[in-house]
């Protein structure tokens, strides 16, 4: 039996050595994996964002034709921004961060804060109605939002400022742009004052928390 074991050994050690070497593939562009296909996005444009979107037009397409290679146009008779991949965009998940950037901005986001969409992956916007939380009517309704953005947006600031996010309190909206974590924290704090705690509590609790997050990071 040992002669027998010996040749095979000597076998597949032939057989290793006449392998042909791995094939060493350039990673593909985005026209190639989409097989020549032209990919489109659109985002609907809201009749109260149409004049901020003229005056930051600029802004908006510079760095999504520029840097992300992605085609970008306004069309006026559908209200709507179009986008679309090009032979040399890079990659093809650009164009779904576009996407996401434009829509941000849609939703009342400052270029500034929506930009930052475009160069790191793990932001995200989330969206909530006051309604979700409580259901409130009339003058109930007006204290709770008077209460989310306190005297000249103060409470809306510290709460950005703490949880390292943006908000945005449109009529009975909530949107929040930031990481899946500091989202959280910002939507407990907002929901606590949408329940009727003072700023005072939401303030203190915030105040642990976020000492809480430095210290594991």
């Amino acid at each position: 039996m040992e002669p027998q074991t010996s040749t095979l050994m000597e076998v597949e050690a032939a057989n290793r050595v006449n392998l042909p070497s791995k094939p060493n593939f350039e990673p593909l562009k985005a026209h190639e994996m989409s097989e020549g296909r032209v990919q489109f996005r659109k985002v609907s444009v809201p009749p109260h964002r149409y004049t901020p979107l003229k005056k930051a037009w600029m802004d908006i397409y510079t760095p999504i034709y520029e840097q992300m290679k992605i085609d970008i146009r306004m069309n006026l008779k559908a209200r709507k921004v179009e986008l679309k991949t090009r032979a040399d965009t890079p990659d093809i998940s650009n164009l779904q961060k576009c996407s996401d950037f434009v829509h941000a901005f849609m939703l009342g986001f400052d270029v500034i804060d929506a930009i930052a969409l475009l160069r790191m992956d793990e932001l995200y916007v989330e969206s909530f109605e006051i309604k979700d939380v409580k259901t409130l009517r009339g003058e109930h309704l007006s204290r709770a939002i008077g209460r989310l953005s306190g005297k000249g947006g103060k409470t809306k600031f510290a709460i950005e400022n703490s949880t390292k996010t943006r908000i945005v309190i449109a009529d009975t909206k909530i949107h929040i742009l930031g990481s899946f974590a500091n989202i959280k924290i910002a939507r407990d704090s907002l929901c606590s004052l949408i329940l009727g705690s003072p700023a005072g509590k939401v303030y203190s609790k915030l105040r642990a928390v976020t000492a809480r997050l430095a210290e594991r990071f």
